[in-house]
């Protein structure tokens, strides 16, 4: 039994390690993960909620109520126009919090006291018990974790510290501490919950209810619209109620409410928190709309064709949340790390306070007037050691981008892949739905037979007997065929050929009034199908032009050719130029011919073209590049071109709204069959890769220098928390740039 659980308190990444482990440790459970991305938990096995509570509690962590979002805490001041309001409301809604903001007043009553005369013994005496009163929470999560885990966190670090302070007289300093580590734990976890809720900020994208159409009286459909015997009811439902094929009312301004296919009215939709179109779409009867995109003008009947769960928003939360929960590989490396890390400043603290008074004969205890004892030393670079700002900076850097790029259209299944696109030195596109529009048009016919080289009942019979056997086929240039004859009224005059067989990339054959009739490349027709010189000067010179040639043959006479033409997209030559200014090698990949293939790669600008591919040529040349520039992307439709995308080390699939098996099967998905979010998805990773860096650097740079000072006793404990404080806030302030990338 698999269950998943929303948990409050968490702060960072170590805290969800923590979490996993402890709670892995329960008996029933067989298996338990925590992300800290999404702040989720999903334990599998049998173990009472009671005890799975209490085991949670015990290591600092709250288990939220499930009708209750994680960042309730931040729902009074969502817009951030006040952080500062935010930031108190948010201290105010956990009780570890109330406690260090009590021990708070506490400290700053005192001080306002002894200024006015508090006796000093008094004066420490509060300062003791403010301490205690906010290290409460702390020293029991640390403790519970040494007992369960049996292992060091920072709480069981800043507690030792604490203890510490008040052992060698140092009382102010000690609550002084304590308050700012919780206020700083808690400024961690409120930016933490921030970037969380760039995430959630995706799921209010699609409304709560909609309006559904209910008919008692018939109706039936005419070729342009839905016809209606009697005016509909309306019912306001929630999402969760609607089924497949009911219908729903979307009007003008409104959101759509689920996925469907409008079967009445025409509007233009605007599709941008979807697919990250910048211009509405015209929508009309029988296309498709998504749910979260925004309806314009006209009002929209929608039937509904997904459940709410399964809707293209529904996925692309569920497979963005499930890219945040997979660790880039320098997070892991980082994660390895803090685990070696926090035991190894505790041996280093502890030879910090003996080894020089044991050997040296230096000062254990403060030297009044003269210098910090060894003993202070260890304790304040106990405080300095806290690991936090570096563990939390990778994984909100991460969030924070895949996050903008999902608002971008641009659907990112992972750290691992938003790292390994940063480091994307070529990409291979394929060419028929990628640089071209995929939506070839004939252009023209021509029958060997034919006598006035302009096309005749000859010329019609090639495409009509090409449409018979092109007609159960899905690929682009077979419906062109099938389109040009069902406009020149052809397609009926054979029956669809039977046994149909596909040539691996090189065309397609079948049975048609029990003669074999095979569609194919001119390559095909040099090796297996003899034909004229002067048939071959005429598809030679239309592929010269950039037209793909399809022979057809009847048996074993070649009886014509038919020429089909597919355009490069607008966006294709803009897009390739900025990946070539980014200096990434651009290749085509297509099973065209060499002559079509040049043309149209002239046409984008692309580096390299390699023509006349068969899918695992594809797959073979993708392998090549990798050979030469190590990290290769490769761009297709997702589906025809699944083994070259598995090859590449980054697969990219166009046009994911459209496409469930996009969304599945490749590393990163482009909601809009639009090239130009291309280069924006680059320079994110690229920008993300230098974040991580710049913050990992900080982190450690800042830590040295300060356990260097603490080693000198040239700084105090409240020092080493404000330092430690402030890393991790400017640590995630930069992590979460991505979210305000243009």
């Amino acid at each position: 039994m698999q269950k998943t659980y929303k948990i409050q308190g968490m702060d960072c990444a170590h805290c969800a390690e923590e979490l996993e482990e402890g709670v892995g440790r329960l008996s029933g459970v067989n298996h338990v993960q925590v992300d800290f991305a999404t702040a989720k938990m999903i334990v599998e096995g049998d173990v009472p909620l009671p005890l799975l509570k209490q085991r949670v509690e015990a290591l600092g962590k709250k288990i939220a109520d499930p009708n209750e979002s994680v960042g309730a805490g931040l729902r009074p001041a969502q817009n951030d126009t006040n952080v500062v309001l935010a930031f108190v409301q948010y201290l105010l809604g956990e009780t570890e919090t109330r406690l260090a903001l009590v021990g708070g007043g506490i400290i700053l009553a005192t001080l306002v006291a002894s200024l006015l005369g508090l006796s000093p013994a008094i004066a420490n005496w509060l300062y003791i018990a403010a301490t205690l009163i906010a290290l409460y929470p702390i020293a029991r999560s640390g403790l519970n974790n040494l007992l369960i885990n049996r292992s060091f966190n920072i709480n069981l670090l800043m507690t030792i510290a604490a203890i510490g302070a008040i052992f060698i007289g140092e009382m102010l300093e000690a609550a002084t501490v304590i308050f700012l580590f919780a206020v700083g734990e808690a400024l961690e976890g409120y930016n933490a919950e921030r970037a969380r809720r760039s995430l959630r900020s995706l799921m209010d994208l699609a409304p709560a209810q909609a309006i559904r159409l209910r008919r008692d009286a018939p109706s039936f459909l005419s070729s342009e619209n839905v016809i209606w015997l009697s005016a509909p009811s309306e019912e306001i439902v929630p999402v969760e109620a609607l089924e497949i094929g009911d219908t729903i009312l979307v009007k003008p301004g409104e959101r759509v409410a689920m996925d469907g296919v409008v079967i009445a009215g025409s509007s233009g939709v605007n599709q941008a928190p979807i697919t990250g179109e910048s211009m509405p779409v015209h929508k009309t009867v029988s296309a498709e709309v998504f749910a979260g995109s925004i309806n314009g003008e006209g009002a929209l009947e929608v039937r509904v064709t997904h459940l709410a769960a399964d809707n293209t928003l529904s996925r692309i939360i569920q497979l963005v949340e499930e890219a945040q929960s997979v660790r880039a590989p320098s997070q892991r490396l980082i994660d390895q790390f803090a685990h070696y890390y926090t035991p190894g400043v505790v041996i280093v603290a502890l030879l910090v306070a003996i080894i020089p008074p044991l050997f040296f004969n230096a000062p254990f205890y403060d030297v009044p007037g003269e210098t910090h004892g060894w003993l202070y030393r260890a304790l304040t670079l106990l405080v300095i050691a806290c690991p936090c700002a570096l563990v939390i900076s990778t994984p909100v850097t991460i969030i924070s981008a895949i996050t903008a790029a999902a608002r971008r259209g641009i659907l990112i299944k992972g750290g691992a892949h938003l790292e390994s696109l940063g480091l994307v030195r070529a990409m291979a596109f394929d060419k028929t739905g990628t640089l071209t529009q995929g939506k070839p048009v004939v252009t023209q016919t021509r029958s060997v037979d034919c006598a006035t080289g302009v096309e005749c009942e000859k010329c019609d019979d090639v495409l009509a007997l090409a449409s018979a056997v092109e007609r159960r086929s899905t690929h682009p240039l077979a419906q062109a065929v099938v389109s040009a004859a069902h406009q020149r009224g052809l397609d009926q005059i054979y029956a669809p050929a039977e046994a149909v067989e596909t040539l691996s990339g090189r065309g397609v054959q079948g049975n048609v009034n029990g003669k074999l009739v095979t569609v194919g490349s001119h390559r095909l027709f040099e090796d297996e199908h003899p034909h004229s010189r002067e048939l071959c000067q005429l598809v030679d010179q239309a592929e010269a032009s950039g037209q793909t040639a399809m022979l057809l043959s009847e048996d074993d006479l070649v009886r014509g050719f038919i020429t089909v033409a597919d355009e490069a997209r607008p966006d294709s030559q803009k897009a390739v130029q900025e990946l070539n200014d980014l200096g990434i090698e651009t290749v085509m990949l297509t099973g065209d011919n060499a002559q079509v293939a040049n043309a149209i790669g002239q046409r984008v600008g692309v580096r390299d073209v390699r023509a006349e591919l068969l899918p695992a040529d594809k797959v073979d040349a993708v392998k090549t590049l990798i050979a030469k520039f190590n990290k290769v992307a490769m761009i297709g439709d997702g589906i025809n071109d699944t083994p070259a995308l598995a090859a590449a080390t980054v697969g990219i699939a166009m046009g994911g709204a459209g496409s469930a098996q996009a969304l599945e099967t490749a590393d990163i998905a482009l909601m809009s069959d639009d090239l130009k979010q291309l280069p924006f998805a680059i320079r994110l990773s690229r920008f993300a890769r230098r974040l991580i860096a710049q913050n990992i650097i900080f982190s450690l740079g800042m830590k040295l220098a300060f356990m260097l000072l603490a080693i000198n006793g040239e700084a105090s404990l409240w020092m080493a928390v404000l330092a430690d404080v402030g890393m991790s806030l400017i640590v995630t302030m930069n992590a979460m740039r991505p979210l305000r990338m243009k």
